[in-house]
């Protein structure tokens, strides 16, 4: 296994990022997840807005160790994910395809592709499309880990809620904030996790 060698910003970062909260008391996987996403928005908040449980992000970190695939809602996901290849199939035309014939959105539609693809114990990974979301939910995709922290002001928030009610192991975040930039810094939390499990 390779070592990852932090950027000397990233290091000074993350000192300014412990100066200002202190999340020792967290379990160390959420407490990863926590500080990279915080590290990628510079947004405090995210200390107590973040919600999981350890074991929800174990078993994600198990998976990924395994080679479990990844799935990303959209592009800008993907291409935040930088230790491993997603799969996204947002852009497919076959997406847009199904998505008119079925009347429901692009990102839905992406979510039935891939999950053709990948089956189950993917790690799922949504920071835009709540309707993703909501047909990951739907779907019983049986994922190891979803990470939801889609945002905006139609559904973010609602497309969580159902999330963490919905017994599937997660990570989300109960505000209306997100986005493809966070939910691609927890994904990689866990790629670039060194330690042992809790």
């Amino acid at each position: 296994m390779t070592v990852r060698r932090p950027h000397p910003i990233e290091v000074r970062s993350y000192e300014i990022l412990r100066s200002r909260v202190d999340l020792s008391p967290m379990p160390p996987l959420w407490r990863a997840v926590t500080e990279r996403v915080i590290h990628a928005s510079a947004d405090l908040e995210y200390a107590v807005d973040i919600q999981t449980r350890e074991e929800h992000l174990a078993r994600g970190l198990d998976a990924l160790r395994a080679g479990a695939p990844i799935v990303a809602d959209v592009g800008m996901v993907a291409a935040g994910i930088t230790a491993r290849e997603p799969v996204c199939h947002v852009n497919d035309p076959a997406a847009a395809r199904m998505a008119r014939a079925a009347g429901i959105t692009r990102s839905a539609a992406a979510v039935r592709l891939s999950y053709a693809e990948v089956g189950p114990g993917a790690v799922w990974v949504v920071g835009c499309a709540p309707t993703a979301l909501f047909e990951i939910i739907n779907r019983r995709v049986t994922p190891a880990l979803v990470i939801g922290m889609p945002v905006g002001f139609v559904g973010a928030a609602e497309s969580k809620e159902a999330l963490r009610a919905s017994g599937l192991p997660q990570l989300s975040n109960v505000s209306e904030k997100g986005g493809s930039a966070v939910a691609a810094a927890a994904a990689n939390a866990l790629l670039y996790y060194e330690g042992d499990r809790a």
